[in-house]
């Protein structure tokens, strides 16, 4: 046949195997492992995303049907115990330093040549079943996790991630995000927090969000607007100088506040401490919000996060971490075809012939069936 390999195999070329290893001897992950090692693991749970196996039991089974051609990936069938027993104790560490290592590669293959850097941050609530209500109980809600991303928007990646409790405020894990100087971050209310907006702008960055309705600003100056546009006030504004329990505000120099009317009729407050871009611009940056919505969505349901393969912490991150890599190991697989436009389709169709030796560049095309004989062309044949 012309494939030698099959279609997993191609899809997981991008993956940085030595940094693999590395990282499972750094954090010892094989350390005293008979029955599956940590790429076995991986080569499992990231059959498990492609494929869309429900449960443990179904990945275990979807592998044993395919056990003849899993020795070119250089994984094995598993048990479903001895999965279970992977995903609670090996060291999830290993797979979330392996995301920022796929992240970074696939980050300069596939962003556009753009004059400024944009992220947009956000978490994202998960469901979680009372099993795991030892480290993820929620008076409110029962046991939740959130996953916080950072998205690189031109790039179509995530760029950072952690898993926390989902009774963590989303700004004490945005608190623990590393700033880069030159970088626009583009966040909502659940990151409102002056003395985080005031250490963005002291390291060079720049930041879009938005006002609270209650919250009172004093308008320093104001600019002309557009008729008839969705841009209906342009300010420069200081926030309140003092907060609660009369501390003083961090956030102290003036910053732009921009009304914008949105497609539902409602005004947003939004604010930046860029003085010079346009109003437009602005609203145009906190616009792109909607683009880390659309991931969270997308990997939801096509990745099926929103079902989990274990109770525990470290099965949780683990299956969050290597459904992130797996999501990036597409978008690198995609990118390198122009047969199928669409990624969803193109994952599909990665779904529909995962074990199958096949390219990813002939995915839109359907396979040659097999050619049939007339009896008489065969009789023939045999005489």
């Amino acid at each position: 046949m012309r494939h030698e390999n099959s279609l997993m195999h191609e899809v997981l070329k991008p993956m940085p195997w030595g940094a693999f290893d590395r990282l499972v001897e750094k954090h010892g992950a094989d350390k005293r492992v008979r029955r599956l090692s940590t790429k076995s693991q991986f080569m499992a749970l990231a059959h498990g995303q492609l494929s869309g196996a429900q449960s443990l039991r179904d990945i275990a089974a979807r592998l044993s049907s395919q056990e003849s051609r899993l020795y070119h990936l250089g994984a094995k069938a598993v048990k479903r115990s001895t999965l279970a027993d992977a995903n609670a104790r090996r060291p999830a560490a290993v797979y979330v330093e392996l995301f920022g290592i796929v992240a970074a590669q696939a980050q300069r293959g596939l962003r556009k040549a753009t004059r400024e850097a944009i992220r947009l941050v956000d978490a994202s609530s998960l469901s979680l079943t009372s099993l795991s209500s030892d480290w993820a109980a929620y008076e409110a809600h029962g046991s939740g996790a959130k996953m916080h991303v950072v998205y690189d928007p031109d790039a179509h990646v995530p760029v950072h991630f952690a898993v926390t409790a989902a009774r963590i405020n989303d700004i004490v894990e945005g608190k623990a995000l590393p700033i880069e100087a030159g970088v626009t971050y583009v966040f909502d209310l659940g990151f409102y927090d002056f003395g985080w907006w005031a250490q963005i702008d002291a390291k060079g960055a720049r930041f879009v969000t938005r006002l609270k309705k209650n919250t009172r600003t004093t308008v320093v100056e104001t600019r002309a607007t557009p008729q008839d546009g969705p841009i209906l006030a342009d300010l420069v504004v200081t926030l309140p100088q003092r907060l609660a329990r009369s501390r003083s505000n961090p956030m102290s120099r003036p910053l732009r506040e921009v009304h914008v009317r949105i497609d539902t009729g409602k005004v947003l407050r939004v604010v930046c401490n860029d003085l010079d871009a346009s109003a437009e611009a602005i609203a145009d940056l906190y616009k792109k919000r909607w683009d880390i919505e659309l991931f969270f969505r997308w990997v939801k349901q096509t990745l099926k996060i929103r079902h989990f393969l274990g109770t525990s912490e470290n099965a949780v991150r683990t299956q969050i971490a290597i459904a992130l890599i797996v999501y990036l190991l597409l978008r690198l697989a995609h990118a390198a075809q122009t047969e199928v436009p669409s990624l969803l389709t193109f994952t599909r169709l990665v779904s529909a012939n995962l074990m199958h030796l096949r390219s990813i560049h002939d995915l839109a095309h359907r396979p040659s069936p097999p050619q049939r004989h007339h009896p008489n062309q065969l009789r023939l044949a045999i005489c």
